[in-house]
């Protein structure tokens, strides 16, 4: 492992606030992990456990121990021919680990392509992109219960996963540490399209000929990269607000006032709506406070345009939420966890 006092943590995390903590810890073998628990700096409470820092936001410096985690290794762990478990450790970057399930020639990950972040947090968010859920892939989540201070292995229904959320965001919350990730995935292909132009740009760039896994990855890049900026040249954290799930009557009366509505119907009888045509519709692309403001081609990411301070970051988030309740009364959700 290795240690460092009063650490800078602004290269730490996506959007890159200015912050610095008392203690940042390298964890890059899962073995070790135990020995972080013995460290003078340790408090179960106030500990954070950090991957590529893509759904954090540092509102101001952490006053106790950061652990980041850094550990590698991808391994098939079984294959019945059709379908193929891989195994990755949690400080994986989620991209390359996707990247690498394609070269094995398996599908199942494709829509998930270019998501910033590393295997630890994918299901803690329970990530999702083009019409699928990494719930869908996942088959258990390797653990430790800084309970009992053991090693654990929870399987995908214990994860209790629902849209952008899971039992590491509610009751395991500050109990459990993802160390690694098994994933089932398919020799056969069946491409999911229904979300947005990804169909259009998957076949157009097929040429006619059969589409394949890297063929639907290679077009969610592209969209992505035409509508998001890269956190290297732009800091931000990807989409900064939940779309909002509102009910069949409101969806409705909304709808009657604004005929464009992108509207998405759940299982349960709601309607998910799509909050970056909200901002749109609101006027605040490129709206700006201080450092931090609204992306102008993307309306759901905020950007950290002229170092940005924390306090910026908060008016501007502020004002999208007020501008959204005023005008749809809809509530907005931040997705990135404000520390």
């Amino acid at each position: 492992m290795k240690i460092e006092y009063d650490a800078d943590l602004s290269p730490l995390h996506t959007f890159g606030l200015p912050a610095r903590a008392a203690v940042l810890c390298v964890l890059e073998h899962t073995d070790r992990l135990p020995e972080i628990l013995r460290l003078p700096e340790y408090r179960r409470e106030t500990v954070l456990w950090l991957g590529g820092g893509s759904n954090v936001l540092f509102m101001q410096d952490y006053p106790g121990l950061v652990v980041r985690m850094a550990t590698r290794g991808i391994e098939v762990v079984a294959d019945d021919d059709d379908t193929v478990r891989v195994r990755a450790q949690a400080g994986e970057v989620w991209h390359d680990f996707v990247q690498h399930t394609l070269a094995l020639g398996l599908s199942g990950l494709e829509n998930l392509s270019l998501i910033p972040g590393t295997v630890g947090a994918a299901p803690v968010q329970n990530i999702g992109a083009y019409g699928v859920e990494v719930k869908e892939r996942i088959v258990e989540v390797d653990v430790f219960d800084l309970e009992t201070r053991q090693f654990a292995v929870l399987s995908r229904d214990d994860c209790r996963f629902a849209y952008r959320d899971s039992l590491f965001k509610q009751a395991g919350k500050g109990r459990y540490v993802i160390t690694a990730v098994t994933f089932a995935l398919s020799r056969r292909f069946t491409p999911q399209l229904r979300y947005g132009d990804l169909k259009n740009v998957a076949e157009t760039l097929a040429q006619g000929g059969p589409l394949t896994p890297q063929l639907v990855a290679e077009a969610v890049c592209r969209i992505r990269r035409s509508k998001l900026p890269d956190p290297a040249e732009l800091g931000n954290c990807g989409s900064f607000y939940k779309n909002p799930v509102v009910s069949a009557g409101q969806a409705a009366a909304l709808r009657q006032r604004y005929p464009g509505l992108p509207e998405y119907p759940q299982a349960d009888g709601s309607v998910k709506l799509a909050a970056g045509w909200l901002i749109d519709q609101c006027g605040l692309k490129g709206w700006q406070e201080g450092g931090a403001a609204v992306h102008d081609r993307q309306a759901l990411v905020l950007v950290n345009r002229r170092r940005a301070t924390a306090a910026d970051v908060a008016r501007l988030s502020e004002h999208i939420c007020r501008s959204v309740q005023q005008r749809f009364g809809v509530d907005l959700e931040p997705e990135p966890i404000w520390l």
